[in-house]
């Protein structure tokens, strides 16, 4: 899971691993619990989960008939705040494209609510983010504010930086590298696609100031004082001033 901010600034809030069959109903319990989760802001109020991505490529109809069941919405800065703050989509990757978002198609044209599938460039996701874990943090004493962009993690395992960075561009293709595992990349690259989908790639000032709005006036925002200790990758929360700015 992922906060963003201004700037696509962006802070790592939690990365789990749900175990079971997708095929079976109690791995969709599960992931019903993690969307019903709120997380704690600096301010003291409790934020939801906005966008939750799901990849289809796997069990596809499992998968429709699990999202068909969460709240859909018509996506934008104005209409992603008048929607319901829990909402799951379907996402599919795919390499032919040199855009990050290609919209959404029906899935299920001949049910009522259908279902939408929303395909993203994976190639320029990774490009993107790559291009961010390389730049550098400002240095106490200048006081500068970090760089556009930049990513925040709290002290998750070795093993997750591993997989997040497992792949490398050769010959304009991306390439697992041996005997390595991309899982907590592939779910950096839909943690993207679902800030794009809500929106903020054509955020303006106005609309943080709107999302700020939202927020207790008169809580004082808490800076963390000492890194959490080094966890296991499998289930890792962090509080953060993720969304303080």
């Amino acid at each position: 899971m992922v906060a963003w901010g201004r700037g696509k600034e962006s802070w790592s809030v939690d990365y789990r691993v749900l175990v079971g069959d997708t095929a079976r109903a109690d791995v969709w319990q599960q992931l019903d619990a993690v969307l019903d989760e709120e997380f704690p802001h600096a301010s003291g109020m409790r934020l939801p989960i906005r966008v939750l991505c799901v990849d289809s490529g796997f069990n596809p109809r499992i998968t429709y008939d699990w999202v068909r069941g969460h709240p859909q919405a018509s996506w934008g800065p104005a209409g992603a705040r008048a929607a319901s703050p829990k909402t799951a989509v379907a996402v599919k990757g795919t390499a032919r494209t040199d855009r990050l978002i290609l919209g959404a198609s029906p899935v299920d044209a001949s049910k009522r609510r259908g279902t939408r599938l929303w395909t993203l460039g994976t190639p320029v996701a990774k490009s993107e983010l790559y291009s961010r874990l390389r730049l550098a943090p400002p240095t106490e004493e200048s006081g500068d504010p970090f760089p556009v962009g930049y990513c925040h993690f709290p002290r998750y395992e070795e093993e997750y930086f591993r997989q997040l960075t497992a792949e490398s561009l050769v010959k304009g293709h991306w390439v697992v590298g041996p005997n390595q595992r991309n899982e907590a990349l592939d779910c950096r690259v839909y943690a993207r696609a679902a800030a794009s989908i809500y929106g903020i790639d054509r955020f303006a000032e106005k609309h943080w100031r709107e999302l700020e709005a939202l927020l207790p006036a008169t809580a004082a925002p808490q800076e963390m004082t000492a890194a959490p200790p080094a966890r296991s990758a499998r289930r890792v929360t962090v509080g953060s001033n993720w969304m303080k700015r």
